[in-house]
């Protein structure tokens, strides 16, 4: 295929394993970077989405100084108390969700880090196909060598046995 017809793609194969083929031999690449960069998660916190910005409030705020009854006074002790058993719960809960999310941290780095290796290996193992097809290719001239060896063995043999079978002819 003539360099034309790779710029323009012209007489590219059908096939998707050739053309991927052809594109890694060419240092050609399927790699997205949106792809790459895609959350994992549509409402993971990112640059792009930065939550909410909302927040816990369970009584309103007291803008001005004020008396409190007893009543008033009993009844938000009760829901303090409530409230601060509930803080206490909701810190032990988030504390897990944190070592959860760096459990999974780690296994997709830990993933991540097997997919390059398996990467890596692929290339490695590239290298070796390409340099023992080097290594073939280099082997062909001494094939030949031998071939027409053999070739010209052959036909010394058979002048040989023609010539023998001339005289033995010639005998009787």
């Amino acid at each position: 295929m003539g360099i034309l017809a790779r710029i323009t793609s012209a007489g590219k194969k059908s096939s998707s394993a050739n053309s991927n083929q052809s594109s890694l031999s060419t240092g050609g690449h399927g790699i997205d970077k949106n792809v790459v960069l895609s959350p994992t998660d549509p409402s993971v916190i990112n640059p792009m989405n930065a939550g909410t910005w909302e927040t816990v409030r369970t009584a309103p705020v007291n803008h001005t100084p004020r008396y409190f009854n007893k009543t008033e006074a009993d009844a938000l002790k009760q829901v303090a108390t409530q409230k601060t058993e509930g803080a206490r719960q909701s810190k032990r809960a988030y504390k897990s969700l944190k070592k959860i999310e760096i459990a999974d941290a780690q296994v997709h780095a830990a993933h991540r880090g097997y997919v390059r290796q398996v990467a890596d290996s692929e290339l490695t193992k590239k290298r070796s196909d390409a340099a023992t097809g080097r290594h073939l290719h280099a082997l062909r001239p001494e094939y030949a060598r031998l071939g027409m060896g053999l070739d010209r063995a052959d036909n010394n043999a058979q002048k040989r046995i023609s010539e023998l079978k001339a005289k033995v002819k010639e005998q009787y």
